[in-house]
């Protein structure tokens, strides 16, 4: 394995680690969208009562239902739903449904959304669940969480109602924002309204829980929770120009301390850290040696756009390295993986991109061959008989 040092991208990169973020939350997960750095991680992978915030997977469920379509046993945002008793006997946040009621899947998504509605996700739940009931459901639910690689996930209800079995861990519900935003842009902007009046019910209850919708630092989502056993938590995303930013927090102690968190870990996300260009699709990178090839060697260039995020301030150099096995054997076609571009970021994860050959080498003629072979002939006698062995 031959390691290239590529002074070149250090000395263009220079920056500190950025001040660790003390949080006062339990367990807390922070990853910047955009590069996929992981900002924050602190208990991210322990699983823990979500309480509300576990309303995502059903809707994430619900937004697969409606793609799929009502024709495949899926849903229709216009289909009128019944409330059943079961659903209806839900506590906490509701939308104060009763079983006369018929709703519609997009009323019931706002009301899951907006006003966090338990008897909401029920309706959802029976509606989707093998077997018609919301247990039926949430054992849907952690077959789908574990798919999505969700492994620390499991579910006994659809909305986070404190029950044995019910847990998420942090990095968890970050993946599972991160898929809600990605899979299923035409239904995210829901999560940034901030009003929902349901029929003229409750109008108590008619308001987005998310304390950071309205503040004007880029908060588009997602979902609060708060439970005794959970304390208060937020999944939350916030974009400003071309970065978004994801974080999830549990255990705070009141709601205060959850929008004053909140807002300080956004903060935080973007002044600490920037996103710089290492280069475009086809930037050269470094050069290989190639045995045998018609010629000695052969360009590296980056397979795809490469940005990372980089601390703001600092005095440690961002380091880059070439790494490949070499030297390479002909024939190499164009675009052929030839290494990997790492990066070293102080504390940040490092970060490693495909690199691919600019051009094609073919295998070298007879020529090329004889040579080879007479400089590795003339290489073992030189080593003699010890070090030849």
């Amino acid at each position: 394995m031959i390691r290239i040092f590529a002074a070149t991208f250090a000395l263009v990169f220079l920056s500190l680690p950025a001040q660790a973020f003390e949080t006062s939350a339990t367990a807390a997960y922070v990853i910047d969208q955009t590069t996929g750095t992981v900002l924050l991680a602190k208990n991210a992978d322990e699983p823990l009562p979500p309480a509300s915030m576990s309303k995502l997977m059903t809707l994430y469920m619900a937004f697969e239902a409606i793609e799929r379509g009502k024709s495949n046993g899926g849903l229709d945002l216009t289909e009128k739903l019944p409330v059943s008793q079961h659903a209806m006997s839900y506590g906490g946040s509701t939308m104060f449904l009763d079983t006369t009621d018929r709703v519609t899947v997009e009323d019931l998504l706002r009301g899951i959304i907006v006003l966090s509605g338990n008897d909401a996700c029920a309706v959802i739940a029976e509606a989707l669940s093998p077997d018609g009931t919301e247990p039926g459901f949430a054992r849907l639910m952690t077959r789908r969480a574990q798919q999505l690689g969700m492994t620390s996930s499991t579910f006994a209800n659809a909305n986070g109602w404190p029950a044995a079995g019910q847990r998420m861990s942090m990095r968890d519900l970050g993946l599972l924002a991160m898929h809600l935003i990605t899979d299923y842009p035409q239904y995210y902007p829901m999560f940034a309204q901030r009003e929902f009046v349901f029929d003229g019910r409750a109008p108590q209850n008619k308001s987005n829980r998310n304390p950071l919708l309205g503040l004007g630092i880029g908060a588009d989502g997602l979902k609060t929770g708060h439970t005794e056993e959970a304390g208060y938590g937020l999944v939350g995303s916030a974009k400003q120009g071309d970065r978004r930013v994801i974080f999830v927090i549990s255990g705070l102690e009141s709601t205060a301390a959850r929008a004053q968190e909140s807002e300080a870990i956004v903060n935080w996300a973007f002044r600490q850290f920037s996103q710089r260009s290492m280069g475009a699709a086809g930037t050269q990178i470094a050069q290989a040696p190639v045995a045998i090839g018609s010629a000695s060697t052969v360009g590296m260039e980056l397979a795809d756009d490469l940005s990372v995020l980089v601390p703001v301030s600092g005095d440690s150099d961002v380091i880059a390295e070439v790494v490949y096995t070499g030297p390479l054997r002909a024939p190499i076609a164009k675009g052929d993986p030839v290494g990997e571009l790492v990066l070293t970021r102080g504390d940040l994860p490092e970060v490693r991109a495909p690199l691919v050959a600019s051009d094609a080498v073919a295998p070298g003629g007879f020529f090329v061959k004889i040579t080879a072979a007479a400089q590795y002939l003339l290489t073992r006698l030189n080593e003699g008989p010890e070090e030849a062995s």
